[in-house]
């Protein structure tokens, strides 16, 4: 069973991914992987990065006509 220690762990040795990423990595379903990194941004632990300038090359070159909303994930910056 795949934990959030885990989940937040792997986020930090990627620096960013994203759900489907850690899903298939950690052979989990993805709703529950959704769910994991749901409640770790909601702990504070990890943020939400906003790709949709695609100017990190983290958009991973869709087209622009499809638009993909793929949500990634890093550690959330200490305040």
């Amino acid at each position: 069973m795949i934990s959030l220690l885990q989940i937040r762990d792997t986020v930090a040795l990627h620096g960013r991914t994203d759900a489907r990423s850690l899903s298939h990595q950690f052979s989990a379903p993805l709703p529950i992987v959704e769910a994991m990194l749901n409640q770790l941004v909601t702990m504070g632990k990890l943020e939400e990065v906003d790709i949709s300038s695609c100017l990190s090359g983290g958009c991973k070159q869709c087209p622009e006509t499809q638009r993909c909303a793929v949500k990634s994930y890093q550690l959330a910056m200490k305040k």
